[in-house]
This record gives structure tokens, C-alpha cells and sequence, in this order.
């Protein structure tokens, strides 16, 4: 029996939500209902009935998950043991990220959260979408980070389903376009694409692909592509230079971090085009157990997502 599936079974049993759970473990409910019917099938119990009050134990269930809650508490004690008298704990990670300053800004506070006593290991990657993809589903990285138009997401969703991957959408966004406090463009009281385009220096990502074509997500963008002056990078600290040092430089991104744009004396302004719906999706192999510091990062984004969705742009 796999052990994740107590889980699974304790966390539904604790929301009364087979979709809240599902959420809260960071899968998709399908996924979860077919685990736990497994779960059944293996044990030849039922051991959740939908009620008025939501899903609860039936009388066998019960006693299962009574089991369960004993069984997970032994585990732990085990590994509690293997700290103690084993090596020194080691935090590792293999994550792969998009070039997302809130992304990078929420990676950065989660490590520096992490218990100076225990030993760090942590590898993680910026870059696109489709190599993020690859890296999850072979090359034993834990997780990922994806982000695609909206107009796209068919593409990567079935591309998704064809690595084995499962997904949890993190948010929907609109790109704002960044510049310095310099740009002649700065104070427009509504900021067109075709002056941008028009005496523009364009930042753009180079390496951005999709699916089962050959053209980039860039090519999908009508508001990309059109700037008669372009710069293609691969990193994000060269874009960032660029933007500080060249007035016309000007780069679409999604929502930064207050304290990154007044540190490098940068602002976000709206800019109305088509296309321009976003979503960062969270993506793992099916039945990789998220380890705690996964899930205090995971957290953290949801946290950090929370206050830049509240905040306005003009």
C-alpha cells in the first residue's frame, strides 16, 4: 500500500472537501478521487460517503483512518529517530522556475527561512516553460513552475497529460509592460503599443517555445514582435540591466514585487493589447510526495500572489 494515500485519505477526512483537499495537496481532484478508489478497492472497504455536511468516514472508514493517523505518527517518529542518531538532516530541492521576480523573490525568503542547523542542498533553474516540462518529467527534478498564454493552454496542458505530469494553476495574469523612471513614455496618461513600438527598445525573452510547433510564444503575441528595435536574452539579470540603463528599453512581464521595482528604480504600467492573459501553473510527476519546504515555498507564492493581485496599475 502506498503510504501517500493515508495521506491523502487524513487530509480529506480534515476538509470534508474532496476538492479542498485536493487543493490543499496541490492535485487535481480527478487525481485524488481515483487515488482514493484505489485506496478502496485495495482495502475492500468504502471508506468516505458524500453527505449534506460534505464527505465523511463511514463506520469502517473510521477505523481506518483512526489506523492511518497511528501509522503516519509511527513514520515520522522513524524519521524523527533517523535525524537524531543518523546524519545530519539535509533540505534538498530541484526546482525549475520562469524568470518571474516574485517567483525568485518568494525562492529567496523561503531559504533564507530554512533551519541554519540543517545542511542545504537545493538546486533550482530559470528558465522556459518547455524545458521545465522536461526537467519534472526526466530529469528528477521535483517540481515546477510553467507560465503560457492562455491562448496556448491547450497545447500545454495535452502536452502535460502526455509527460504524466499533474498541474495546479496557480494564477491568471495580465503582463504590464516595465520601464524606467526615464522613459519618455512614463507620465502618458494611457500608455499606447503603438508609441512603444514606434521609438521602443524591446527586452525580450529568446527562448520561449510551445508545444508541437515550431514558433515561439512570442509569435502568438501580437503585441510582440512588432518593435523594430529587439534584444532576445537568455537571464534575467541582463534584462534588468538593460531596462535600468537604456530609457527606451521597455520589457512585458507579469505583476513585480513593490520592493523590486523601487530598488531598481523601475515602474509597471498597463497596457491594453490582445492576448495578454497569462497563467503560472504548478507541475509535478503523478505521485511525488511535496516535501515541507516545497510546501512553505508553494505557500509563500500563494501568499505573495495574494498582494499583487490587490494592487492596481494605471
Amino acid at each position: 500500500m502506498n503510504t501517500i494515500y493515508l495521506k491523502y485519505a487524513i487530509e480529506i477526512e480534515k476538509t470534508r472537501s474532496i476538492s479542498k483537499a485536493a487543493e490543499n495537496l496541490f492535485m487535481a481532484q480527478p487525481n485524488l478521487s481515483k487515488a482514493i478508489k484505489e485506496l478502496e478497492r485495495t482495502l475492500n472497504i468504502t471508506i468516505f460517503e458524500r453527505t449534506p455536511k460534505g464527505v465523511t468516514p463511514t463506520t469502517q472508514g473510521k477505523e481506518f483512518l483512526d489506523c492511518a493517523r497511528a501509522t503516519i505518527a509511527q513514520i515520522d517518529k522513524m524519521n524523527e529517530i533517523s535525524k537524531i542518531f543518523g546524519n545530519k538532516e539535509i533540505v534538498k530541492a530541484k526546482i525549475s522556475i520562469p524568470r518571474g521576480s516574485y517567483i525568485s523573490k518568494v525562492f529567496a525568503e523561503t531559504v533564507a527561512g530554512i533551519d541554519p542547523s540543517k545542511g542545504m542542498d537545493i538546486q533550482t533553474i530559470e528558465t522556459n516553460s518547455m524545458q521545465t516540462i522536461l526537467n519534472v518529467s526526466e530529469n528528477a527534478y521535483d517540481f515546477g513552475i510553467i507560465r503560457y498564454q492562455t491562448v496556448n493552454e491547450r497545447y500545454f496542458l495535452e502536452y502535460l497529460k502526455k509527460k504524466k505530469l499533474d498541474y495546479f494553476e496557480l494564477w491568471e495574469f495580465s503582463c504590464l509592460v516595465v520601464m524606467n523612471l526615464r522613459n519618455k513614455h512614463i507620465n502618458d496618461e494611457h500608455l499606447s503599443i503603438k508609441d512603444l513600438v514606434k521609438d521602443g527598445i524591446e527586452v525580450i525573452h529568446g527562448d520561449n517555445l510551445i508545444p508541437y510547433t515550431s514558433k515561439s510564444d512570442l509569435d502568438h503575441n501580437e503585441f510582440t514582435n512588432t518593435a523594430e528595435r529587439k534584444v532576445y536574452l537568455y537571464e534575467r539579470g541582463s534584462q534588468f540591466q538593460l531596462l535600468v540603463t537604456v530609457d527606451d528599453a521597455y520589457m512585458w512581464a507579469s505583476p513585480l514585487p513593490e520592493g523590486v521595482m523601487k530598488s531598481l528604480g523601475l515602474i509597471q504600467r498597463r497596457c491594453d493589447v490582445p492576448n495578454n492573459d497569462f497563467k503560472d501553473v504548478l507541475i509535478w510527476k503523478k505521485g511525488h510526495v511535496l516535501s515541507s519546504m516545497d510546501r512553505k515555498f508553494i505557500d509563500k507564492l500563494k501568499e505573495e500572489i495574494k498582494i499583487l493581485q490587490n494592487k492596481t496599475y494605471e
